[in-house]
């Protein structure tokens, strides 16, 4: 399966990142572990959602939409839990 996910950051959680893998716990432990130059300043990361294709090209074409202005406020609308109230 191909997945694409978004993740957020527990340390500043108005990051938010979208990406694209075949390994899902794998890449996870990448981001947390610093391996991704576009993610290792705002570590830890949480997964937030993820959608499994079988076909590789529909993810990567999937991710690239959520990546444009269109996609990411279909993702904060329809992909994205409801924000916690802050107290």
């Amino acid at each position: 399966m191909h997945y694409v996910y978004l993740i957020r950051s527990e340390s500043n959680p108005d990051q938010v990142y979208t990406g694209l893998t075949d390994n899902l716990r794998q890449r996870l432990s990448e981001h947390n572990a610093g391996k991704s130059p576009h993610t290792a300043k705002h570590r830890p990361w949480n997964l937030e959602t993820y959608l499994a294709f079988s076909e590789p090209q529909q993810a990567c074409d999937f991710e690239r939409y959520l990546k444009t202005a269109s996609g990411i406020a279909f993702a904060r609308k329809r992909l994205r839990p409801p924000s916690r109230p802050t107290q």
